[in-house]
């Protein structure tokens, strides 16, 4: 079952369909992601996802899905393939850059909804990359 809905999970993020990724969340979902700050709730991870679809337009490509036995957790590696379109903050400017980078997620999950995932990319390689 985990498994499953974090396949779902992230064919809705490629599938730019954000209903269907919030879908797979939990009421007392957490977001914590590489080099930010912890979102609590479905409300604030919907935000962000509008934030960063603003700024970047990314597939994840190369997927390999991973679950406990049990089924309270699980894990992703993959690569992003992305295009950074809108300036983000004070990162480098936003001229079109195409980027590719391995990234992670972990999961922790409880009737077969996700309350937790924690993104991982290297920032320094996507600097470089955009830069």
């Amino acid at each position: 079952m985990s498994r499953d809905t974090i396949q779902r999970y992230y064919d809705a993020f490629n599938a730019g369909d954000l209903a269907g990724m919030l879908d797979c969340l939990s009421e007392d979902f957490v977001h914590d992601v590489n080099e930010g700050d912890r979102r609590s709730g479905k409300e604030a991870f919907a935000d962000f996802c509008g934030h960063m679809n603003a700024c970047y337009k990314e597939e994840l490509t190369d997927i390999v899905l991973m679950a406990s036995a049990d089924g309270t957790r699980g894990a992703a590696e993959f690569t992003v393939n992305g295009t950074y379109l809108k300036t983000d903050g004070n990162l480098p400017e936003a001229k079109g850059q195409s980027y590719r980078l391995p990234g992670g997620g972990f999961f922790s999950l409880k009737d077969g909804k996700i309350t937790r995932v924690t993104t991982y990319y290297n920032l320094a390689e996507w600097m470089r990359q955009v830069s």
